[in-house]
């Protein structure tokens, strides 16, 4: 059976993860070629052909970006993808290449932690930054002359969710483009692009990859122009992923389906679990039928994530709680093979208690990880 919820005629996912970007099959030739180590390439005459400097293209990017493009925009004409060293390094190439002093930006006020340093830079450059909650669309409120929305949907970490059509369909009715973090939903979850956006951004660092092992980002556009723009950003600044980098993330994306699928079952599984118990409070996941954000994100998702958020009581009881955890790392990033978890609130920047934990669910055995984390809230009580 396909696994293709639109049942439209594609492949389903698993087929499209393992055979995503990879080249016509040449005879005594790998299925997906090694990484081509170059910072030039030969280039005799007129500049011509698609590579001749390491800072602007390379054939290992080529067949990720083909990859990613296949994941995130199929069907989608025009639609271009291009390659980061980070995700940050993704971000930044599309606020700081569309806007310009006297422009107006919306952000989310509850969005990724570095986004506040974001909006240093961007006032200090004499560009207006509004910004406005993820939960109720409350974006809206503050559109008007803006050029750019940014949306980061689920948000990272509360896990709120917006209505990407809706704010679209307003962002564009007042001449902005609207670009949508894809980071905690993956491709497999969400496609901004098929709801109306016109960039989808993500860190391919956490689940697209999924070992840890990885820096990445990548941008997904459907406007020539915007992205003509994108891609000067990216040779001026010069944020490109190494070819090693961009060969282990196309060979990551292969298992993409299997893993995302074990890890979003689970999460619903811990989450089910987490709402028993009586001193876990805020429980978020937007998979959850009682969960505010649920009816939104089941119209416009078709996975709901790995990460679960909770509140225990005091910041010493969820260190107590990560401490006595033995599946799970304490660690920042999320979507990866091995659960991890943290308190947010160590690092500053994120408006969440003290003792709210942001756990990423891993591809353990679920009865293992739901053991694990039975016994650590029972152990750190005391």
């Amino acid at each position: 059976m396909s696994d293709n919820p639109e049942n439209d005629g594609r492949p389903g996912d698993g087929t499209r993860v393992v055979r995503a970007g990879l080249p016509e099959p040449v005879k005594n030739e790998p299925t997906l070629p090694g990484p081509v180590f170059a910072a030039h390439f030969h280039l005799p005459g007129e500049v011509t052909g698609p590579y001749s400097y390491g800072r602007d293209d390379n054939p290992t990017w080529t067949l990720l970006e083909r990859a990613i493009g296949e994941l995130e925009a199929p069907g989608t004409d025009g639609a271009e993808t291009l390659v980061f060293a980070s995700g940050m390094a993704a971000i930044s190439s599309v606020v700081f290449s569309q806007l310009r002093a006297g422009d107006a930006v919306v952000l989310p006020s509850d969005g990724y932690q570095v986004l506040p340093l974001v909006r240093a830079q961007l006032e200090a450059y004499g560009i207006e930054v509004r910004v406005a909650p993820t939960a109720g669309d409350a974006q809206l409120d503050v559109l008007d002359g803006a050029k750019l929305l940014w949306i980061e949907t689920p948000s990272n970490p509360g896990l709120d969710v917006c209505d990407i059509r809706r704010l679209v369909g307003a962002a564009h009715a007042r001449g902005a483009l609207v670009a949508v973090d894809n980071t905690l939903a993956t491709p497999l979850g969400q496609r901004p692009l098929e709801l109306g956006a016109d960039f989808s951004v993500a860190s391919g660092t956490k689940q697209l990859t999924g070992h840890g092992d990885v820096l990445l980002g990548y941008v997904v556009g459907r406007d020539a122009e915007a992205m003509a723009a994108v891609r000067r950003w990216r040779k001026i600044v010069g944020a490109i992923p190494g070819p090693m980098e961009a060969w282990l993330a196309h060979r990551s994306i292969s298992t993409l389906q299997l893993r995302v699928d074990r890890q979003d079952t689970t999460a619903l599984a811990v989450a089910r679990v987490l709402r028993d118990q009586p001193e876990v409070t805020g429980l978020r996941y937007p998979g959850l039928p009682e969960d505010p954000s649920h009816g939104t994100a089941a119209r416009q998702m078709r996975r709901f994530g790995s990460v679960v958020s909770f509140t225990l009581p005091t910041r010493a009881r969820a260190e107590r709680f990560l401490a006595s955890l033995r599946l799970v790392e304490d660690a920042t990033s999320f979507g990866g093979v091995r659960s991890t978890a943290e308190r947010r609130g160590r690092w500053g920047g994120d408006a969440v208690p003290e003792g709210f934990i942001r756990l990423s669910v891993g591809a353990e055995d679920p009865e293992d990880l739901v053991a694990d984390l039975l016994r650590a809230l029972d152990e750190s009580a005391t």
